[in-house]
């Protein structure tokens, strides 16, 4: 496979080139997000850190998977990475993120990026998809990101899902209530792969879903160095995992906004005991944890279309909607067809 950005030499302007991707990029990356963050409003913040820690994952390969464009003197203009988490129930689905600094865009530097990162995600489908499964490309673009979104419809991407970011403060929080017969408990090590196998339970029919291995659930989840395993709740029925909320504070984010957040990234319940009360309960018991802890703000992400009826839960317990991103998706057919 071609470790070059383009075929076309002339696919950047005069004076940029593009090479691989490292981790020995991530301070740079991180400067370079803080910029864009002034203008394109995503309501994110990574630091160094956490881009070392998620660009050096044992499921991602750098050299392959990601492109820095640089100045003759080596800064950093733009980054962009291809990343395939493995697996998918509908379809493998390939991350294509990336950045261009504020001060370099409109000149197609973008545009010469996601042009790889499409033949990137095409190769990673290739080699990663069971035969017949087909893949989709995914991007994001918040309100404020509508040079992106234009970038991304020429592409041919479409318009495929709308999540909303909402907050809560934890001023006041809700009652814990769990109902009869179910137990709220701390995160606990030993329970770690029976909640990764309730997850991959509990999201069975959920849009764009992928059946976590041991391997992905570390990677992806609970190895972060941002979990928090006591701001984390199980709800067990009959001693068994049937629920859980599992939260995330991030350094990076702490520090932008003057607020610890904890980020309430998965969220479950089997289908089994749906109907319950659990995840309201859940919930609560994390929320009252992270006040505890000395949080002052809960956030979360939920598909706007999420057929439990997410939505409506979250706004009864207090989260209201802050930011909403556009997640667009380019279809690549299943190999051989």
């Amino acid at each position: 496979m071609s470790d070059v950005l383009s075929a076309d030499p002339t696919a950047l302007p005069a004076g940029l080139t593009a090479r691989l991707l490292t981790l020995a990029d991530a301070d740079a990356a991180a400067e370079l997000l803080e910029a864009a963050e002034a203008v394109d409003d995503t309501g994110e913040h990574e630091d160094a850190a956490d881009l070392t820690e998620w660009w050096g994952r044992e499921l991602v390969d750098l050299p392959h998977d990601g492109r820095a464009v640089v100045t003759d003197d080596g800064r950093l203009v733009a980054w962009a990475t291809s990343i395939a988490p493995r697996g998918g129930r509908d379809a493998l689905r390939v991350w294509t993120e990336g950045r261009v600094h504020p001060e370099w865009r409109g000149r197609g530097i973008g545009r010469a990026l996601l042009d790889w990162q499409v033949r990137r995600g095409t190769e990673q489908h290739a080699a990663f998809a069971p035969p017949g499964l087909p893949g989709r490309l995914v991007a994001s673009a918040y309100p404020a990101m509508t040079s992106a979104a234009r970038l991304f419809e020429r592409a041919g991407f479409t318009a495929e899902r709308y999540y909303h970011a909402m907050e809560r403060d934890l001023a006041d929080v809700p009652e814990v209530r769990p109902a009869p017969g179910v137990e709220l408990v701390p995160f606990a090590w030993d329970r770690d792969d029976e909640v990764r196998r309730a997850h991959n339970a509990s999201f069975t029919a959920h849009h764009g879903s992928t059946e976590r291995d041991e391997l992905a659930w570390r990677s992806w989840f609970t190895g972060q160095r941002a979990f928090r395993p006591d701001l984390s709740v199980l709800a067990l029925v009959d001693g068994a995992v049937a629920g859980y909320v599992l939260g995330y504070v991030y350094e990076a984010d702490t520090r932008a906004t003057g607020v610890a957040t904890v980020h309430l990234g998965q969220i479950g319940v089997l289908p089994t005991a749906r109907g319950r009360g659990v995840a309201t309960a859940a919930i609560a018991a994390s929320l009252r944890a992270a006040a505890e802890a000395g949080c002052g703000r809960a956030a979360l992400d939920v598909d706007s279309e999420n057929s439990t009826g997410a939505l409506a839960l979250y706004e009864r317990v207090g989260f209201r909607t802050a930011r909403t991103r556009t997640a667009w998706a380019l279809a690549v057919p299943p190999v051989g067809g």
